[in-house]
């Protein structure tokens, strides 16, 4: 088993390049359903919380944004149970013992409150209090993280709860909601290298799950671009080096200690965009807020320390995500820049429906040598599970998880979602739990216990260089 293991982890090197700060390889779960609240994880708590169970989530209570609309002068204190329990020091515990190594985080823009238009947008408020307190156990556990926005201003899709708002509309791609979403990514960037408790941050993922067909999302390719700037535009501003050949000389990290006039400065460079420019300044006051309220009295304070930090790295859905012509994010990169693919079988389209045809698929996947052939390398699975579109046995479900690690091991790593689901004695809720949680994988022995072990290395030997006829 050790030389099997010691292949995988070898094999991954020929494709994935590991920056500072990353796991050598990550083995991972998403921490979903805590900042980013999607009830069909937690159906009984939603429903006792006071939210609803509806076929289109949009017609009912089903959404963040409805709930708080629903319930404005009790959203906050409900919403502070949620987040005081769903993750937990216990959670962190489990997973350190499982030997999980990273964590995703689903994050919704609402938590830098600043950005919400009130009243017209409508969210929980205070979950940057649970967020810090989460990333303080992370951090004493040695589990590295990475700050996704899941949920973006305007939503990125339509009909799904994981934007929290459940919208008919997707608004996301317009300049005005680029905007928001660039300042958001300021205000993490500026926390991640500031704040104590965000030391375990390595990455910063920039947009979950766009709309698929590139025609239908103007300007993506150039928001891109300006998320990159943005988190290296506040990197030289605190002194931190940043290793591109895509920096011109005159570009340097900043040695003045006085962060806006540092800031003015490095963004008046050329290569930096006007929306850059427009972005930071608005974020300045949000940082400083923020520091007040956390007990951060120097947030702003640019030290000679910052020279020895690593730069973030930037985070995007692959190029593949998307077809019709989209812009490829490699394209955008200056310095360190990974991608992130979600694989779920179970959402159909992949495979057809039956054992043998997901195996053969899985198996003979060259999803991550494609990606890296368009420059889109590191690459790690962001979202994987067991769950299926037809009733697998435990065997299989053995089985499958086996092939999805090997296939995943020509990467960066994976990410399983989801760490947990609510256990309920609701219909459907066994097989929900036993398909889509990691630590309930591993409680019913349908995962190693070792992320890196495999309950068989062969697994895949009867499907290599099959077809389905």
């Amino acid at each position: 088993m050790r030389h099997i293991l010691a292949g995988l982890v070898l094999s991954s090197t020929f494709i994935a390049r590991v920056w500072a700060g990353q796991p050598a390889f990550i083995y991972g779960v998403n921490l979903g359903s805590w900042l980013v609240l999607e009830p069909w994880l937690l159906p009984q708590e939603w429903l006792d919380m006071g939210g609803e169970s509806c076929e289109v989530c949009s017609d009912c209570i089903a959404s963040e944004a409805s709930f708080a609309k629903a319930y404005p002068d009790t959203v906050d204190t409900k919403f502070a149970t949620h987040w005081d329990t769903w993750f937990t020091q216990d959670d962190v515990n489990k997973l350190k013992a499982a030997g999980i190594n990273t964590v995703r985080i689903p994050l919704g823009y609402w938590i830098v409150e600043r950005l919400v238009d009130r009243p017209q947008e409508s969210f929980p408020r205070g979950g940057l209090e649970y967020l810090r307190r989460g990333l303080s156990w992370l951090k004493d556990a040695g589990i590295q993280v990475i700050l996704d926005h899941h949920a973006v201003p305007g939503a990125q899709v339509t009909g799904q709860m994981f934007t929290g708002d459940c919208a008919t509309e997707a608004k996301f791609y317009t300049p005005y909601n680029y905007h928001r979403a660039l300042v958001w990514t300021a205000v993490m960037t500026g926390l991640s290298h500031l704040d104590p408790v965000f030391e375990s941050v390595f990455a910063i993922e920039a947009v979950n799950n766009p709309i698929s067909d590139a025609t239908k999302t103007p300007g993506y390719g150039t928001f891109q671009k300006n998320f990159v700037q943005i988190i290296r535009a506040i990197e030289l501003t605190l002194g931190i080096p940043v290793p591109s050949s895509n920096f011109p000389a005159s570009v340097l990290p900043s040695v003045s200690n006085n962060f806006t006039a540092a800031l003015i400065a490095t963004t008046s460079a050329p290569m930096f965009s006007k929306e850059v420019q427009v972005a930071l300044l608005e974020a300045i006051p949000i940082l400083l807020e923020i520091g007040e309220a956390c007990g951060l009295p120097k947030i702003l304070e640019v030290s000679s320390s910052m020279q020895s930090r690593d730069p973030l790295v930037a985070n995007f859905m692959d190029v593949n995500w998307q077809y019709n012509n989209p812009s490829n994010p490699a394209d955008a990169a200056i310095g360190p820049q990974a991608y992130d693919s979600h694989i779920i079988y179970a959402h159909g389209g992949i495979a057809a429906a039956d054992p043998t045809s997901y195996m053969i698929s899985i198996c003979n996947s060259k999803h991550i040598q494609d990606d890296a052939a368009v420059g889109n390398s590191p690459l790690w699975i962001g979202e994987w599970v067991l769950a299926t579109e037809f009733k697998p046995t435990d065997a299989f479900m053995r089985q499958f998880g086996d092939a999805q690690k090997l296939a995943y091991s020509k990467g960066a790593g994976w990410i399983y979602w989801n760490f947990k689901i609510e256990v309920t004695k609701l219909e459907k809720s066994f097989d929900l739990v036993r398909q889509w949680s990691y630590i309930d994988g591993l409680r019913f022995d349908l995962l190693t216990q070792d992320p890196a072990a495999l309950f068989d290395p062969d697994v895949c030997v009867p499907y290599m260089n099959s077809t389905i006829n």
